[in-house]
């Protein structure tokens, strides 16, 4: 990665979503449509107000017309890239321009879109998106390669290193460069038709007043209930849904995401146990919100609109009691060293004099786009902290996707007097420098809970999975001492992660899921609440059976050619099995 900034990588992250939060990453259709049209002269105004238009390029050797946005992730990733390429063919006779046609895109917003991604080709402005019609643009970011004559040569993605559910190190084809290339030697393009994963072109629409289904009657609460947690300002969200107006302009990319079951994000096979955490859709809702869009987004009467949910700015948990950050800023390189950032550690004092119980938790990186994940643990007076301790007692954490720490009445963790939090952080540079304070914030218990949460971490630190093995298994397993409530699971892997399985084996032979993701998301690494404490007598056994794809079928894969082993970074691999439990007695 270069200097640029990627500040967009830690979202896509979040977001390249093989169910993915509220965006539509799933390609365009493959149609040639478009292809060798000469496209007729056109002109729209750039960020400082002037007319542009595709007839001030004639002469040029090629032009590049890119429609983009302002808030999908993959296409805020590839700004840095479309720069590139624009400095790198502009002297051989190659010009770039951007378009934007999404309704709620406004000039000024696309000027500050524009002037913050530091692109230097012009970027139009295109209200009632005529021109995306012309072309047939589907998605931001979707190229169109023009010849001399302005006939379209190629239209799709820029390369593919970013798409649905994977992010590769580096493209494997670069399919915009490789269309410039063959057009200005004058060949046929080789692959003159991609798919552009992206979000959808919010079109400009005029939506009905009134219908059976409205926003300030029935859509509105849905949203509050199932949306509005991430989708606001200042949370892991790219775009806000807490107006008619963002709901009307995301409402084709709401319709796709539902329709493919992508959103909300949830990868437990609802054929094993019941969790507090859910966030499927229930199919009523579905209906109804699919209905809405169906019947043209009616807006309703704003006096049936129930009062705006309630957040405190910059926590999920409510406002904390007590708030601890790292006591100094760490330094985040630009560029990825060779052997990657080893974990940082940071010790603070909480200064407790008595025993406190902590009801929420929840971890905040200072820098996301760079902090990959935080770990705190709670370090009792006088106990030296040791990486891979089990018997250390963690707080809370957070990964890509992972919702904070939220018990029951009744429930809490423990950090006895005296104690510090040591915050564990795993850093992943994204091409500009940038400096990382992370915090946690705590709610605490009004008064002491009946049962107090400890966690276990389930692990196979030995295995190496073979390359160019496409279902690697591995297991680890625990008998438990004691009669036990299990609260909840977390299953951790990396980038060959497959799938991952939790079964208790009972004393009397019996055995049973106790959860299944079937497709592990190393974007979006959930942790999954019971709805009811799992009981686990004492002799029972937990099994986790974890599977690794290490072959080229995995698009995630960095190198199907090497044999894998347990490792910190994203690049090597992890076997956990989280578990939250409470002692019987």
């Amino acid at each position: 990665m270069n200097k640029r900034s990627y500040g967009g990588w830690l979202l896509l992250g979040l977001f390249l979503i093989a169910g993915g939060v509220a965006l539509a990453l799933r390609p365009a259709n493959s149609s040639t449509a478009n292809l060798e049209k000469v496209v007729p002269n056109f002109s729209l105004r750039d960020t400082d107000g002037r007319q542009v238009a595709l007839a001030d390029f004639n002469g040029k050797k090629a032009v590049v017309v890119v429609f983009v946005g302002t808030e999908c992730p993959i296409n805020n990733v590839y700004m840095p890239r479309l720069a590139e390429l624009q400095q790198a063919y502009a002297e051989r006779g190659v010009q770039f321009l951007a378009v934007n046609a999404n309704q709620q895109d406004t000039p000024e917003r696309v000027a500050l879109h524009a002037r913050k991604n530091e692109l230097p080709f012009p970027v139009l402005k295109d209200e009632g998106n005529h021109v995306a019609d012309l072309f047939a643009a589907e998605r931001t970011p979707e190229a169109f390669v023009l010849d001399g004559e302005h006939k379209v040569r190629y239209r799709g993605r820029i390369d593919d290193q970013f798409g649905i559910s994977y992010k590769r190190v580096k493209p494997t084809r670069t399919d915009l460069a490789q269309a410039l290339d063959e057009v200005l030697a004058g060949k046929p393009v080789s692959q003159p038709r991609t798919d552009a994963p992206g979000c959808i072109i919010a079109r400009a629409t005029t939506p009905k007043p009134d219908g059976s289904i409205t926003f300030s009657n029935q859509v509105v609460r849905i949203l509050q209930k199932n949306c509005q947690e991430c989708h606001r300002p200042g949370q892991v969200a790219p775009m806000p849904l807490l107006s008619y107006d963002d709901a009307v302009a995301w409402s084709e990319t709401i319709r796709e995401v539902i329709q493919e079951q992508r959103m909300p994000p949830w990868y437990a096979d609802p054929r094993y146990g019941h969790f507090t955490n859910d966030r499927r859709l229930p199919e009523e809702e579905r209906n109804t919100l699919l209905a809405w869009i169906e019947q043209g987004t009616p807006r309703g009467d704003d006096k049936d609109l129930p009062p705006p949910r309630e957040f405190v700015a910059g926590w999920t948990i409510g406002k904390p009691d007590m708030i601890f950050s790292m006591p100094q800023e760490y330094p985040v390189c630009a560029d990825m060293p060779k052997r990657g950032i080893p974990y940082q550690r940071f010790r603070v004092a909480t200064n407790f004099k008595e025993e406190r119980w902590i009801e929420r938790a929840e971890a905040r990186p200072g820098a996301a786009a760079v902090v990959h994940h935080i770990v705190i643990y709670i370090v009792p007076p006088k106990e030296r902290f040791w990486s891979g301790n089990p018997k250390t007692p963690v707080l809370v954490g957070t990964a890509p996707g992972e919702m904070p720490l939220i018990f029951p009445a009744g429930y809490a963790k423990k950090i006895p007097a005296g104690s510090d939090l040591m915050f564990e952080m795993h850093y992943t540079p994204n091409g500009v420098a940038q400096k990382d304070r992370s915090s946690v914030g705590l709610v605490f218990a009004r008064e002491k809970p009946r049962a107090e949460v400890h966690v276990m971490p389930l692990a196979n630190t030995s295995f190496r999975v073979p390359a160019g093995e496409d279902n690697f298994k591995v297991e680890q397993s625990w008998t438990f001492q004691r009669n036990i409530h299990l609260m909840a699971f977390m299953p951790h892997m990396h980038l060959r992660g497959k799938d991952f399985l939790y079964e208790a084996i009972y004393p009397d032979g019996k055995q049973e899921i106790l959860l299944s993701v079937p497709h592990y998301n190393f974007n979006w690494q959930s942790a999954y609440r019971v709805a009811e404490p799992i009981r686990i007598p004492k002799g029972a056994k937990v099994h986790c059976v974890a599977h690794f794809d290490n072959s080229a079928k995995n698009p995630n894969n960095p190198d199907p050619s090497k044999v894998v082993s347990w490792g910190e970074q994203t690049w090597e691999e992890m076997m956990i099995g989280w578990m939250d439990y409470v002692l019987d007695e």
